[in-house]
């Protein structure tokens, strides 16, 4: 099983790339998980988009979320919101119709500093897939508050609890995207 990773922050020092490296490490037997890089795409602009259709970081992002088995985004919150740089990126993808997150599994998790972590942003990530009829797991939910206490210097997250969480979403990402490639 083959999983993208798209994390929504650019810094490279970011808690939520710690969060997909864990995954990687986490993966359970038959689950191999790859980062998407989401800095390149541009701002969705829709002249650009009716001038030259879509630009080349969105084809390739496209294509790897079409290829995927499932998504696993990794998204911090600003402004108790989504990241506009992950918005930005789903915006663009999902143009047209054949817009590759259509019926794809999905789960989610996400590092702040903040003490509730991600709540919000993963509420506002939810309320987007609805329209894109992307399939989020329900649970578990993984919200890593103050991650500054959990991630070493090299950016790896260290806290045993938190990958914990990680691994549990991952076994239930597996099982999820079985059963809906089942009902296919």
């Amino acid at each position: 099983m083959h999983v993208l990773g798209i994390c929504g922050s650019l810094r490279r020092a970011s808690y939520n790339r710690a969060l997909l490296r864990a995954a990687i490490e986490l993966a359970p037997e038959g689950m191999s998980i790859e980062i998407a890089e989401i800095r390149d795409v541009p701002l969705y602009d829709g002249d650009l988009e009716a001038e030259i259709g879509f630009p080349e970081p969105v084809l390739r992002l496209r294509e790897q979320i079409r290829s995927a088995d499932a998504l696993l985004f990794a998204t911090p919150e600003y402004n108790c919101g989504l990241p506009g740089v992950l918005k930005n990126a789903i915006d663009w993808v999902s143009r047209g119709a054949d817009q590759p997150f259509h019926d794809k599994p999905a789960a989610m998790m996400g590092a702040s500093l903040a003490t509730l972590g991600t709540v919000r942003a993963q509420v506002a990530l939810r309320q987007t897939a609805v329209y894109l009829n992307l399939h989020f797991l329900q649970r578990p939910e993984v919200f890593i508050g103050r991650a500054q206490e959990k991630v070493d210097a090299d950016g790896r997250l260290y806290e045993e609890r938190s990958r914990q969480q990680i691994e549990r979403l991952l076994v239930a990402l597996q099982g999820w995207t079985r059963r809906l490639q089942r009902d296919e």
